[in-house]
């Protein structure tokens, strides 16, 4: 004991101390490993907008509809759906690409089983799926666009498509370690 006393009695051994704190902390910060052990249940409707019609459509629809009896809204139509497969982490669920009544379209989870982990992000992609390692850097390397931060690592959730961005030309969806680039996984789009 008193060899360790004399030694951090020493500027280098107050330096090497520090060192080791302050490396410790950083490492704690950047991988978060408590995250492992801890869940976030998101349980999400699917959303249901519909467009307001505006004058002319309304007038359209009254012409539209032979007995003046009311239409009822067609609901969210599933353009594209596929099964989350495991890449960096056990991931299961689906996923879904639907269109609601007003045009906008969401990406959607379902039944997401996922880790947590620091700075997750829910991503469509152009990337192909592929199984184990291979896929775990594919997907930031052709066109991506982020969908935002991941709600939670279980459940089900729905994250929103820009309306710039053509849902159309993404064949696939990731969940997406921004921090370490890597997907946790990922799910092929089959279009339906």
């Amino acid at each position: 004991m008193a060899r360790v006393r004399e030694l951090l009695g020493r500027p280098l051994g107050i330096g090497v101390l520090l060192v080791a704190v302050a490396t410790a902390g950083f490492g704690l910060y950047w991988f978060q490993p408590w995250k492992l052990w801890q869940d976030q249940t998101v349980d999400e409707a699917l959303p249901t907008a519909q467009a307001t019609p505006g004058p002319a459509e309304k007038e359209q629809a009254v012409k539209a509809e032979p007995s003046g009896a009311p239409s009822s809204p067609a609901g969210p139509r599933t353009l594209a759906a596929g099964e989350l497969i495991s890449h960096e982490h056990a991931t299961s669920g689906t996923v879904k690409l639907v269109r609601l009544d007003d045009g906008s379209h969401v990406v959607r989870l379902e039944n997401l089983d996922t880790s947590n982990g620091p700075d997750l992000r829910v991503w469509l992609t152009d990337a192909p799926v592929k199984e184990g390692q291979a896929g775990w850097h594919v997907f930031d390397d052709g066109e991506y666009v982020s969908l935002g931060k991941l709600k939670g690592n279980k459940g089900s959730q729905n994250y929103a498509v820009p309306n710039d961005v053509d849902p159309s030309r993404f064949t696939s969806v990731s969940i997406w370690c921004d921090r370490f680039d890597v997907s946790f996984g990922a799910a092929e789009l089959g279009r339906a």
